[in-house]
């Protein structure tokens, strides 16, 4: 209770505040189509409403606030209107079926455990060479930092279109996107779990005539267990979200990615809200996973999962 009360809280202000901005972001597309269906509004004039902002169209017109929930293309869906959308392309539709949410969820999630799966290997790896390469942590380092600062909205167009002139399409491409952002937090967390080690832990190795090797796997990898899961929780996602951007350039026909585009493309926003709250559970879960087993893996070695 101590961790769901403060998640729960946060959830119901994010809710709040969204149940408020649905008013003046509908109203003026409500107002309009009031005016069409004979009711009262006011300003009369189209043109005078566009002068007023939503709040003040809303306070003049307090009898169309209820209208703003149920606008059949709203700027900004309610969230009754996302749940009901999420329930319709889940539970009701075939899993098989390209309307369904489950399909294009699986869709999405294929190349991201791949690539999550490749990130963390080369992350592992290149953590364990800076942590035992001065070399490589004064080279190699500052490179994976600037890695980085190059926007993944540039960079996965880029390497779509030259993986496709090659003739590579499909999962890997997308999957290569998705380790290019998982791999940087497991690199900084896995250096900072190896070398969590203090020095009378590691004189003590050094007093046992202790190789590099066993001091590896008897003090470094145990101690960075903790480090490395939370690089772990925060990889899953990135990958996630890596995927989704991958999937935006290249067209794609399956995907929450292409879910969004074919709302956007054709004005559908309840569709792309629902593959956008789809996708948030998804990585949710995924965390939601890896902390299970964060946790089942610090009480065998003995450790308190924080």
């Amino acid at each position: 209770m101590k961790s769901v009360v403060p998640v729960l809280t946060v959830v119901a202000a994010i809710i709040g505040f969204w149940l408020l901005a649905v008013i003046p972001m509908n109203m003026h597309l409500v107002a309009d189509q009031a005016q069409r269906d004979g009711l009262m509004v006011t300003p009369e004039a189209p043109a005078d409403r566009q002068e007023v902002s939503g709040v003040g169209l809303a306070l003049s017109n307090t009898h169309l606030i209820p209208l703003t929930y149920n606008f059949v293309r709203p700027r900004l869906p309610a969230p009754q209107q996302v749940a009901v959308e999420l329930w319709k392309t889940t539970v009701e539709k075939k899993i098989t079926s390209k309307r369904s949410l489950v399909y294009h969820g699986w869709v999405t999630l294929a190349p991201t455990l791949l690539g999550f799966v490749i990130g963390t290997g080369l992350g592992i790896l290149l953590a364990v060479g800076i942590v035992y390469s001065r070399v490589m942590d004064r080279s190699v380092m500052p490179w994976a930092i600037v890695s980085q600062t190059i926007p993944i909205l540039a960079l996965a167009p880029m390497v779509i279109v030259v993986l496709g002139s090659m003739g590579i399409q499909g999962v890997f491409p997308k999957s290569l996107i998705a380790a290019y952002l998982s791999f940087f937090p497991v690199v900084v967390g896995m250096v900072k779990g190896l070398r969590s080690p203090d020095g009378m832990q590691l004189d003590l190795l050094r007093t046992y005539h202790a190789s590099n090797t066993q001091g590896f796997w008897k003090l470094r990898l145990p101690a960075s267990t903790p480090y490395l899961f939370a690089s772990l929780k925060i990889g899953i996602s990135a990958s996630l979200v890596g995927t989704i951007v991958a999937e935006l350039p290249t067209g794609a026909k399956a995907g929450f990615g292409a879910r969004m585009l074919v709302g956007d493309q054709y004005g559908q926003p309840l569709v792309s809200w629902a593959a956008l709250i789809a996708a948030a559970i998804t990585a949710a879960a995924l965390v939601g996973l890896f902390s299970l087993i964060e946790r089942a893996t610090l009480k065998r070695m003995g450790m308190a999962a924080s």
